[in-house]
């Protein structure tokens, strides 16, 4: 007999059970129809890209996460980190056939060789859409109300977008004289909500050659309170002389006054100039989503707008702009908030098996069961029923449809509610409509 090799997985990867992949699978279903709501089309590309492909379009920090190696041709490839680098070149490979503006969204993993922390992995999956080829701000503010739909269908009551605009701080530093150290002051200032203020102003002195005075106006910047039209009153006067953090200033108003005439609530939007986002490729709005409950895990909705990273690519211009849910982190955080059904099973009705002679008239029941719409799962072996409601209750099941020699000398079956523990007696009789109608009534409590 060979050595047994221990089963393992390795740093920063994880294996899903059903308890696990459950909501996960809702989470993308979830976001695949809201994507498709606002006429987003699907896409995919493949996990490994050529090396220059994804090199240098992130940041110095993603570059050192990729994973890189020559494949069995002597080429260099990685595995993509995110799915917005390989959407600009896909996009600079196929515009031509797909037209402009093109919206797309793209559910897929992706591969960072990271530090793992909590609710973070080194594989781990994206919900990505995005709109390419145009530069309307019409595109951005449609980003945020995709966000803000999404946490909705997914049932999260207390969540709030923060929104800035790199015109903003790019408009700011052009008035600070400090337009050549924008990819540093922008990378620490993307560290303020975990590290604070102590740590970021010694980064932007150190990292980005900021002066005390310097270091002084961009915290005070990021550090503006009040509510929305407060913070762009004060922007205003701040801004005021700089072309690009006018048009900032004016997109970002733009963005606030079309939320509210939409309807969305004001506690769950707000401009926080303090919003950075590391990589390096955005250049306008961007976009960090919250929960209320559980700040410290981070943003779990993170995007924005991204005018130049085709242009490695293509000589064509190809403005875009989109946002990631990041589904891992977040089902980590419902998790933890308790949220999150604890079901191993996707059909909510068990079927016992304990009449051997009566295996085809279970499974006519579940078919009939199955054909108005509700999952079934049929236990394989004739067991005590007792330890069939066992399974049942490990697993979740919402009801149990109890058939013995009675109920079928009777034709008819015990539907129970395994939640509360009562049952009903109904006929199985015209296709068991009878049946089909109380589960449908424990369903629906």
């Amino acid at each position: 007999m060979p050595e047994r090799i221990q089963p393992r997985t390795l740093k920063g990867f994880r294996d899903y059970l059903p308890s696990a992949m459950i909501p996960r699978e809702w989470l993308i279903d979830t976001a695949r129809r809201v994507y498709r709501s606002y006429g987003f089309s699907p896409i995919d590309t493949p996990a490994l890209e050529y090396l220059e492909i994804l090199t240098g379009k992130g940041s110095d920090e993603t570059d050192k996460q990729l994973y890189r190696f020559a494949d069995h041709g002597g080429r260099d490839v990685g595995l993509r980190f995110d799915l917005t680098v390989p959407l600009a070149r896909f996009a600079a490979q196929h515009i031509q056939e797909l037209g402009t503006p093109f919206k797309r969204y793209h559910i897929a993993n992706v591969w960072r060789g990271e530090n793992t922390q909590r609710g973070r992995y080194r594989e781990f999956m994206q919900c990505d859409f995005d709109t390419i080829g145009t530069e309307s701000n019409s595109a951005d503010i449609e980003m945020a109300l995709v966000v803000h739909d999404l946490f909705n269908a997914i049932g999260i009551e207390r969540f709030t977008i923060h929104v800035n605009n790199r015109r903003v701080l790019n408009g700011l530093l052009e008035k600070l004289g400090l337009v050549e150290q924008s990819t540093s002051v922008l990378r620490a200032l993307d560290k303020l909500a975990k590290a604070g203020a102590e740590v970021v102003a010694k980064e932007l002195s150190t990292t980005a050659g900021a002066s005390e005075d310097q270091v002084r106006d961009i915290l005070k910047l990021a550090a503006l309170e009040g509510d929305n039209n407060q913070i762009l009153a004060q922007l205003e006067s701040l801004l005021s002389g700089s072309e690009t953090g006018e048009r900032g200033l004016a997109e970002l108003t733009e963005m606030s006054n079309a939320l509210s005439a939409v309807g969305v609530d004001s506690k769950r939007f707000c401009i926080d100039v303090g919003i950075a986002r590391g990589l390096d490729y955005y250049t306008g709005t961007v976009l960090e989503t919250f929960l209320d409950d559980l700040p410290a895990i981070g943003s779990v909705c993170s995007g924005g707008r991204y005018d130049n990273l085709a242009e490695v690519y293509t000589k064509q211009h190809l403005p875009g702009v989109g946002a990631s849910l990041g589904l891992d982190r977040l089902l980590s955080a419902l998790e933890e908030l308790g949220t999150l059904e604890g079901n191993s099973t996707p059909a909510p009705v068990f079927l016992p098996f304990f009449d051997a002679d009566r295996r085809n008239d279970y499974l006519r029941l579940a078919d009939q069961v199955r054909r108005a719409g509700i999952g079934v799962e049929f236990f394989p072996e004739p067991k005590k029923l007792g330890k069939q409601l066992q399974y049942a209750d490990r697993r979740g099941f919402r009801v149990a449809l109890v058939m013995g020699v009675d109920e079928f000398a009777s034709g008819q079956c015990q539907v129970k509610d395994l939640a509360s523990g009562g049952s009903k007696t109904v006929s199985t009789a015209s296709d068991a409509a009878l049946v089909v109608a109380e589960i449908q009534q424990i369903l629906s409590q």
